[in-house]
């Protein structure tokens, strides 16, 4: 079968760019503290032959797994890419792991090297004392290290030391020929990077995304938000998710766009970025368009060109009119996941939206809804999302090192199991109910935990909800609520179990409750409920 892909590459993307962008922008980059760097598509080409070549001298061949754990910065893209155009895999770090987890993927992935930012070397080198004063301080103490063989420390500034094998990365990148040395055959359904998921529910596993996925996930975005070569697209992801990835690079490069590319996300700044960087195109969560809202409200904030916003993450209707009426735009709903690659249910660019529905079914795909005997189910009735693509180009390849969860999740028609329940009406749109995986069972009755979240949410004094279920001996499970107040609010929990009374039905309402100031998060800001109990 022949695709949109064929055979292609993403050494042979950079050579197109390259040659037709090479004088165009390719990337804008913001440092939290404000600084800005600039780099047209030439420019950082031949920074990514520089870092390849660097790669080549120290013995990484392809197949070979690297890891990098960087905050954002061109550094992510420019070792993801140099990697890709040798044939060797990159590996994502979240700058949120500590050791331990780090520690689950490279011996998952057989990794004996990592480039990684000046302070994580106190988690691969022995001996670096605890006093030494980092630009970006580790969030908490390591108490245990990882003896790393090879570890590249880029963004390595005066004062901050190397410490034992240390490689200043930066110095010896410099030091490479422009030019791309002994390139190597390459595949479109060769790996070219394995991002870990998040975890949330259980141990993360290892997608795996070919050059073919890459490119896929561009062309597939371009479409989606009709994006150009005059596009500015701006995002504050983090480079270590495939939201970046494959929702914000990759689409960028396919249609030789520009990247605004944000270190941090700051409330106070977002906006105000938007309109100094003249963004057209937007990544957004639903933690962003809330802080968003918590600003003062600025004279000039409706001036703007923005004309697509990716959105992912459930805000209230009354959240997203609101959101949509001071920013004067449209947030366009989606559905996907790391193993999905791409948006699998979207809104359209134009055209009609149906709000809450996560859409229909995006270029490359299709979507079925079933029972739990794989039998599609009527419009309007719940079953679990599948999808039906193509292993390597439209979907993941699979799981590194899982091939028994990898068979399980994909049949070998190519439908991909989500876990995830969703019904869709008579004329096509879609509608998610919740993560199969968060079902709780409560004496023999199916309770959503998204419902419940819904539904406390609405109550005035509460800001977040996140609602599990915990072992019960007698009804199987019980359903637990944790409580994020509003600001100067106090929550009475006997209050709230009275008033959902008249919202839930008696077998929904928590039976167990805490109230936080916070909970437990992933990297972008999603409750990490593994770790609530």
């Amino acid at each position: 079968m022949t695709t949109i892909v064929g055979n292609d590459n993403l050494r042979n993307l950079w050579e197109r760019l390259r040659i037709y962008r090479g004088e165009h922008t390719f990337m804008e980059f913001v440092g939290k503290t404000g600084e800005k760097q600039v780099f047209t598509y030439g420019d950082f080409d031949r920074y990514i032959n520089r870092t390849a070549n660097y790669f080549r001298s120290i013995g990484i061949r392809k197949g070979d797994r690297v890891a990098f754990q960087l905050y954002n910065s061109p550094e992510c893209v420019s070792v993801a890419m140099a990697l890709a155009k040798i044939g060797a895999i990159a590996v994502p770090i979240n700058m949120a792991n500590m050791v331990e987890e780090c520690a689950f993927v490279y011996e998952k992935c057989g990794i004996d090297t990592v480039v990684c930012e000046p302070d994580c070397q106190t988690f691969y080198i022995e001996g670096v004392p605890s006093d030494v004063e980092w630009r970006n301080p580790l969030p908490a103490k390591v108490e245990h290290v990882y003896p790393m063989p090879r570890v590249l420390v880029t963004h390595h500034h005066e004062g901050e030391p190397l410490f034992g094998d240390a490689i200043d990365f930066d110095a010896e990148v410099a030091a490479q020929s422009d030019e791309l040395d002994h390139p190597c055959e390459l595949s479109s359904l060769d790996t070219a990077m394995i991002i870990f998921t998040s975890g949330t529910t259980s141990c993360p596993k290892g997608v795996e995304l070919t050059h073919g996925n890459m490119l896929f996930g561009g062309y597939f975005g371009d479409w989606q938000c009709a994006l150009s070569p005059d596009d500015r697209l701006l995002t504050t992801m983090p480079a270590f998710h495939s939201n970046f990835q494959t929702a914000a690079l990759m689409p960028v490069l396919t249609v030789g766009a520009t990247l605004i590319f944000i270190e941090k996300y700051s409330a106070r700044r977002f906006w105000k970025q938007v309109r100094e960087f003249d963004a057209t195109s937007l990544q957004l969560t639903a933690m962003l368009a809330r802080t968003m809202m918590l600003q003062p409200r600025d004279e000039g904030e409706r001036d703007h060109r923005v004309h697509s916003v990716q959105y992912y993450l459930a805000i209230t209707p009354e959240e997203k009119d609101a959101f949509e009426r001071r920013f004067d735009l449209r947030l366009m709903n989606c559905y996907g996941s790391t193993e999905s690659v791409c948006w699998v249910l979207t809104d359209l660019p134009f055209g009609e939206r149906r709000w809450p529905s996560i859409g229909r079914v995006g270029l490359g795909y299709e979507v079925a809804v079933v029972d739990e005997a794989g039998e599609p189910v009527p419009a309007g009735e719940a079953g679990e999302i599948m999808v039906r693509g193509i292993p390597g180009v439209t979907i993941m390849k699979g799981y590194y090192n899982e091939p028994e969860i990898t068979a399980a999740t994909i049949d070998e028609r190519g439908w991909m199991h989500t876990g995830d329940k969703g019904y869709r009406d008579d004329q096509g749109w879609f509608y998610f109910v919740d993560r199969k995986s968060n079902m709780i069972k409560r004496s023999g009755e199916n309770i959503s935990a998204s419902e419940v979240e819904g539904v406390l949410m609405q109550h005035p004094d509460i800001a977040e909800a996140a609602v599990i279920g915990v072992p019960d001996p007698v009804r199987d499970q019980a359903v637990k609520a944790f409580l994020i107040p509003e600001a100067g609010c106090e929550v009475d929990t006997s209050q709230i179990a009275e008033w959902c009374k008249s919202r839930l039905a008696g077998f929904k309402i928590p039976s167990l409750w805490e109230v936080a100031d916070d909970l437990p998060r992933t990297s972008v800001g999603k409750i990490a409920k593994k770790l609530l109990h």
